[in-house]
């Protein structure tokens, strides 16, 4: 079945072809079904294809070093995933799983090479639309923010954690220290002067007092000390992985654009032998 050329225009690396080349494109390229749940390629797979979503929705998957798996893109209607590694001729790193049942455009080495052959200036058209998704990239990663895992956690903060953190603040102040030692200054100044007093020296009562207090204060404090060693956690493992996404859509950008430029340099070379 051919494909449809309107088709890519709504494919940001193909938006700047025109009509004639867009038709040479689609002669080239074949339809493929996936049912849902059906592996499209494996992480590890030659990367001699990639796909444009007709309908449906895609998921790429990675394997991390601690053996779960990282999402990292989702490819709907209009979306070419597996493009990086069919245009270097490299194996795949990632999995790419069909969510529903889908309908895709499936391309290879091939069909961008007769394309430039026949339309050598489509190149530089796809060179364009590439440079544009790595500066939307680079302003993305600029002012992107992680999910601040402060807000992950008071999604689920209870009572009593809401109060050791309070504890935790006020113990940890130098107004708690203030209020304490005139408390203690007070106490102490009081049951000196009394002829009768309730606590005499040593003031055993008031050992007791702060013995009590320190055993109270000492695992108020660790519950709080517990939640911002879960926060830290949940930091690391964000700061991971919009690390980890952001290495790799950089790394598929700039093959994409080193491919192509080779593209765009040898036929332009053979056009021009050509001619000579």
């Amino acid at each position: 079945m051919p494909a449809n050329p309107s088709l890519f225009e709504d494919v940001p690396i193909f938006a700047l072809l025109d009509a004639d080349e867009r038709a040479v494109l689609a002669q080239q390229v074949e339809v493929r079904h996936f049912a849902k749940g059906q592996v499209i390629f494996r992480a590890g797979d030659p990367g001699a294809r990639a796909y444009v979503t007709q309908t449906g929705n895609v998921r790429m998957t990675m394997t991390a070093e601690t053996g779960g798996a990282i999402v990292v893109d989702t490819a709907g209607p209009g979306d070419i995933f597996g493009l990086s590694s069919m245009l270097a001729g490299a194996a795949h790193l990632t999995m790419a799983l069909a969510l529903e049942d889908t309908v895709a455009i499936e391309v290879d080495r091939n069909d961008i090479s007769e394309l430039l052959q026949a339309k050598p200036l489509a190149g530089l058209d796809m060179l364009t639309m590439t440079a544009k998704q790595l500066r939307a990239s680079h302003e993305l990663l600029r002012t992107r923010a992680a999910r601040n895992p402060n807000e992950a956690l008071e999604e689920k903060e209870t009572l009593g954690e809401h109060i050791a953190d309070a504890v935790a603040r006020f113990g940890g102040s130098w107004a708690f220290i203030s209020l304490f030692s005139c408390i203690l200054g007070v106490y102490i100044l009081i049951n000196s002067l009394l002829q009768k007093p309730w606590d005499p020296y040593p003031f055993i009562l008031l050992n007791l007092f702060l013995s009590t207090l320190a055993a109270i204060q000492a695992p108020i404090i660790m519950m709080s000390q517990n939640r911002q060693d879960t926060k830290d956690r949940i930091r690391g493992e964000l700061d991971y992985r919009v690390n980890l996404k952001a290495e790799l859509e950089i790394t598929e950008v700039l093959t994409k654009l080193n491919d192509i430029h080779e593209h765009v340099v040898a036929s332009l070379d053979n056009g021009q032998e050509r001619r000579a």
